[in-house]
């Protein structure tokens, strides 16, 4: 196959690019970073860039590392270039959190734009209540996802002030990396407070006009410290 490199698309804040080689009736291509809001759009620009001779696209998607409900829309746009262009599309290698998020909404991990087989109605029977049925399986699987998502966001977005309130402890308190993380842990379950919240405490105390933590906050994590060393 002749081939030639297609420039780098990136959309969004950079979370995607989309990489790979046209040949004269197959286009491969690599996306990697995020399917997040905005890929769609990138992948919508790579696909009318592509000649009119194109009849089949593959897309290996190893080098995507996180995904939303933004990257459903992502196959929407293939599968609508499948259509319109009466083209072959492929998505193979899926991994790690994008492959949890496809088996969440009922997709064929090996390649989510293979269509799922429907069972056939018997003698009688109509396919609605089927129909139905698998809507509100696929209702409740993309309930799930979002939420997994939801968390997987405040996950990363913690990541940043726990891992300064672990550096605090260790300064302060001479102790490793894991028992700076065991004391926030334990702080946390003595008081009833998201970790997080923990974290951002013991990091806001640390500078010289900061608050300080509150009475409860500062029971905790003494009796955390405490133990800790007594281990």
């Amino acid at each position: 196959m002749t081939s030639a490199a297609s420039p780098h698309l990136t959309g969004g804040l950079n979370t995607l690019v989309i990489s790979g080689r046209v040949g004269a009736e197959r286009a491969e291509f690599t996306p990697c970073g995020e399917l997040v809001h905005g890929c769609a759009e990138t992948l919508a620009r790579t696909l009318a860039e592509l000649p009119p001779t194109i009849t089949r696209v593959d897309l290996d998607m190893g080098g995507v590392h996180f995904m939303d409900t933004a990257g459903l829309q992502f196959l929407d746009v293939l599968g609508d270039f499948a259509r319109q262009r009466f083209a072959t599309v492929t998505t193979t290698n899926w991994n790690g959190q994008p492959r949890r998020i496809l088996e969440l909404a009922g997709l064929d991990t090996t390649d989510p734009l293979r269509a799922a087989p429907h069972p056939a109605a018997g003698p009688g029977q109509s396919s609605a209540p089927a129909s139905s049925a698998v809507a509100l399986e696929r209702a409740e699987r993309m309930h799930v996802l979002e939420e997994e998502v939801e968390q997987l966001r405040q996950a990363i977005a913690s990541r940043p002030v726990i891992d300064q309130a672990r550096g605090i402890l260790m300064a302060t308190h001479d102790c490793t990396s894991d028992e700076a993380w065991h004391i926030l842990r334990e702080t946390s379950q003595l008081s009833n407070t998201k970790l997080r919240d923990v974290a951002a405490a013991v990091t806001a105390s640390a500078k010289s006009d900061g608050p300080r933590p509150s009475p409860a906050l500062r029971e905790a994590l003494q009796r955390a410290i405490t133990r800790r060393r007594r281990t």
